[in-house]
C-alpha cells in the first residue's frame, strides 16, 4: 500500500475543513499541493491574490504560510488523536522577492523542533508549542518569502471537566 495516501487524505480532509471554515481562504483559491506526514504543500493561483502591482499581495502570501503552518500542527494532533485548539502564538514574515504567478507554501516543523517533546509537554500540562517554518519557493530554488512561527496547542476541555 502506498505509504503517502492515508496523509493525502487526513490533509485533504483538513484543506476542506479550511475552505469550508474560512471564507477567505475559499475565496484565496487555496489547494492542496501534497503532505508526506511531516511537510504539508498548500497551493494559491495568482488571480484572486494579485496586488495593484500585478504579483501576489503579501497578505495573500502571509495567509498561505499561515494557514500551511497551522495545518502542520494540526494533522500531527489529529493523527494521535488529540482534540485541541491550534493557534499562531507569533511569527515572522520576511518578504525577500515578488511573486509574479501561481505559488505555494511548503510547511514544516522547525529544525530544531521535536514532535516527542511537544507531545510530552501536551500531555503534562495540556497545551504546548512548536516551532514551524515556512516558504514561498521563488526564482531559481530561492524563497521569494519565509515565515518562522511558534504555534500553540491547548486542549479542549470536555464537558466532565
Amino acid at each position: 500500500m502506498n505509504q503517502a495516501r492515508p496523509h493525502t487524505t487526513a490533509a485533504q480532509a483538513l484543506v476542506t475543513f479550511i475552505r469550508d471554515s474560512i471564507p477567505l481562504a475559499r475565496t484565496m483559491g487555496l489547494e492542496l499541493g501534497s503532505y508526506d506526514g511531516e511537510k504539508l504543500v498548500l497551493n494559491c493561483p495568482l488571480a484572486p491574490n494579485v496586488n495593484d502591482k500585478g504579483c501576489a499581495f503579501g497578505g495573500s502570501l502571509t495567509s498561505l504560510m499561515t494557514l500551511a503552518c497551522w495545518g502542520v500542527v494540526e494533522l500531527a494532533l489529529r493523527q494521535r488523536g488529540e482534540d485541541c485548539d491550534v493557534y499562531v502564538g507569533q511569527s515572522t514574515v520576511r518578504y525577500l522577492d515578488p511573486v509574479w504567478g501561481d505559488f505555494q507554501a511548503e510547511a514544516q516543523p522547525a529544525e530544531a523542533a521535536s514532535w516527542e517533546a511537544f507531545f510530552a509537554t501536551l500531555s503534562a500540562r495540556s497545551r504546548a508549542r512548536i516551532a514551524v517554518s515556512c516558504q514561498v519557493p521563488g526564482e531559481g530554488g530561492k524563497p521569494a518569502t519565509t515565515l518562522e512561527a511558534q504555534f500553540v496547542a491547548k486542549r479542549r476541555k470536555t464537558a466532565a471537566e
